[in-house]
């Protein structure tokens, strides 16, 4: 269990790009040539925890809970599970939010707007790791309507995405309000479908009013 300790603009925060020069340097306790992880200790915040490869599947979550390098949390373990079974060598957990919290209801009520421009940092270099057109897996479930400003968030990272024809996609059933599905209980063997971000968020910005 993780819950924060402070609101996010109390804590000492890295830019993503030392973070990220942090993450690249050998580690002692665990692999570099494996793992992905920025920045490379636990803290209250996280922006990228993955594994290598050549073609990733780049997975969205809302927000960090506890997992680290070689010690992956069950909703990890299944999305790394199913990016393999769907022909990625790779997967990179991202999450919307960079705030670690294992319970959503955690998370701060207003969005620290210099983390979350650090945060969509880290997204474009995850899409700059994925090829011509990076592959997005929408992985947040319901906990977006946790906070308005999630939604917000994702306005930003599907305008990011098609910058570089990123290309979106689901795995499982979607909700009845049309929220994409957890990877948590998803069968290994998910097939990942075309997603419609941008109808999608049209909904969701619809449904607030």
């Amino acid at each position: 269990m993780h819950i924060p300790t402070s609101p996010t603009t109390y804590i000492d925060v890295l830019p993503f790009e030392d973070a990220l020069v942090e993450g690249l340097r050998p580690h002692p306790d665990y692999d570099v040539n494996k793992w992905l992880y920025v920045p490379n200790r636990y803290d209250e915040y996280r922006y990228i925890l993955g594994t290598r490869g050549k073609n990733p599947l780049i997975c969205v979550g809302i927000n960090p809970s506890t997992a680290a390098p070689d010690n992956l949390d069950p909703t990890l373990k299944s999305a790394q599970r199913i990016a393999l079974a769907n022909g990625y060598d790779s997967f990179l957990m991202f999450n919307v939010y960079a705030q670690r919290a294992t319970r959503p209801d955690d998370m701060e009520r207003e969005r620290n707007e210099w983390l979350h421009d650090e945060n969509m940092k880290a997204f474009r270099y995850l899409l700059s790791l994925a090829g011509e057109r990076p592959a997005v897996w929408a992985a947040w479930g319901a906990i977006i309507e946790k906070r308005p400003y999630l939604s917000d968030c994702v306005h930003e990272m599907e305008a990011i995405g098609r910058e570089v024809g990123a290309t979106w996609y689901h795995a499982g059933p979607l909700s009845v309000k049309g929220h994409p599905h957890h990877p948590l209980y998803l069968k290994s063997d998910t097939v990942l479908e075309p997603f419609d971000t941008k109808s999608y968020l049209t909904l969701m910005a619809a449904a607030r009013k």
